[in-house]
């Protein structure tokens, strides 16, 4: 068959490889080309023992206290409240506990897929070396706020996940950059980064070319079934294929609606700076509990960022929460290179309230599957994702229960 995968990043790319694994004619499209979203520069995280959705009833209640900071973890911008009120509205709702824990159910059953299926791809592709299994430690400023976390990493060891407990002493020992600053931490052995997204996605986009996988940089607005399945492109004649996958991130929305999905999609921005050549400040990925941002040693350099900042699409970028997460990490870890020294960047993370992407058939066709949405796990949950997609192509029953990802489930 041939199979339209929109989207060139990370999910596309993955369940573009998948596909052609099963003897299908791929072709990607994207309109700007590979590596152009948020796969370009995210923290690097191989992040499946995270098992909480945003939707956290723990994150909900220090909504106020982020939102009296503008520069802080969470922020909305005032142009963005009334377009994000509805998005909002359903975070609420998925933050019921009946819903949270259908929720977390399901990003464990995904995320128990991450790894193995990263492990399958990498190897296939010879991309081992970029892969890095350092474990990843969740930090903490006060004993009493990793005693208050305790349950949550409870939780997760219940889920089968490894933690150990450090104090101050053990975490700088580990890592002996970071500040007194850091009272304990919990450290996840199992947890994992690669070298750089940037040049992961690359070496994706590289392989498929090699194996013969077709590109195309054009824009597609919209998908019509009524002769098959029929690409719209703007300045470009229809495309007829057999198959489509809809895998355009954070852009996905308007494509979803052409074929019945009017799924909850909005974006939380996310902000980081990297020191190119800084690569001897930590050794493995460092999450700094409660402040909102994280380190990642990629082999490029370092990377710090993080937070959350809902303001759509077409706003432009607020660097200025970029330099105040640098500020947090001047208190943690010592002799940072200075500000001007970095590359600042900002993403756009395709995000659903209930923290969980959309896969699945479309609503008026089989031959149209979604494959978008995976807001922080994107990077964590590609690779498995496109397992998947390659399951519903063929008409299989994928390897877990797919209901509570749907399309229709909105």
């Amino acid at each position: 068959m041939k199979i339209a995968v929109l989207g060139a990043g990370l999910v596309g790319l993955a369940s573009a490889h998948a596909l052609a694994d099963e003897g299908h004619s791929v072709l990607i499209i994207d309109r700007e080309g590979p590596a152009a979203g948020a796969s370009r520069g995210n923290a690097g995280w191989l992040a499946h023992t995270d098992i909480d959705p945003i939707a956290h009833p723990k994150m909900l209640r220090q909504v106020p206290k982020f939102l009296s900071d503008p520069l802080g973890p969470l922020a909305i911008r005032r142009e963005y409240l009334l377009p994000i009120l509805p998005w909002l509205a359903r975070l609420l709702i998925a933050s019921h506990p009946a819903n949270l824990a259908r929720s977390i159910e399901a990003l464990i059953a995904l995320q128990r897929l991450a790894m193995p299926a990263w492990a399958q791809l990498s190897a296939r592709l010879g991309m081992e070396k970029m892969m890095h299994r350092n474990g990843g430690l969740f930090a903490f400023e006060t004993h009493d706020a990793f005693r208050e976390a305790l349950p949550h990493f409870k939780r997760q060891e219940a889920a089968g996940i490894r933690v150990e407990y450090l104090d101050g002493p053990e975490v700088r020992r580990m890592e002996p950059a970071l500040s007194d600053a850091i009272a304990g931490a919990a450290f996840f052995p199992d947890a994992g980064h690669v070298s750089d997204p940037y040049l992961v996605t690359m070496a994706l986009y590289e392989a498929a070319r090699a194996r013969n996988i077709d590109f195309l940089q054009a824009s597609v607005n919209a998908i019509d079934l009524d002769r098959g399945v029929t690409l719209r492109f703007d300045g470009r004649d229809p495309m007829v294929v057999d198959r489509a996958v809809i895998a355009m991130g954070a852009w996905s929305k308007p494509i979803a609606a052409s074929v019945g999905d009017p799924v909850p999609l909005d974006t939380e921005r996310g902000y980081n700076i990297s020191f190119p050549g800084s690569t001897r400040y930590i050794y493995r990925p460092i999450s700094f509990q409660g402040s909102g941002f994280v380190a990642t040693p990629l082999d490029t350099g370092l990377r710090l960022g993080g937070a959350v900042e809902l303001a759509g699409l077409k706003l432009p970028p607020n660097h200025a929460r970029t330099r105040a997460i640098y500020k947090k990490a001047e208190r943690f870890i010592r002799d940072l290179p200075s500000f001007d020294q970095g590359t600042v960047w900002m993403g756009f993370r395709p995000s659903i309230p209930d923290s969980l992407p959309v896969i699945g058939y479309s609503t008026r066709s089989p031959h149209v599957v979604h494959a978008f949405g995976h807001g922080h796990y994107g990077l964590t949950q590609s690779a498995a994702t496109g397992q998947i997609v390659a399951d519903l192509i063929a008409g299989r029953q994928p390897p877990i229960d797919l209901s509570r990802f749907s399309p229709q489930r909105f």
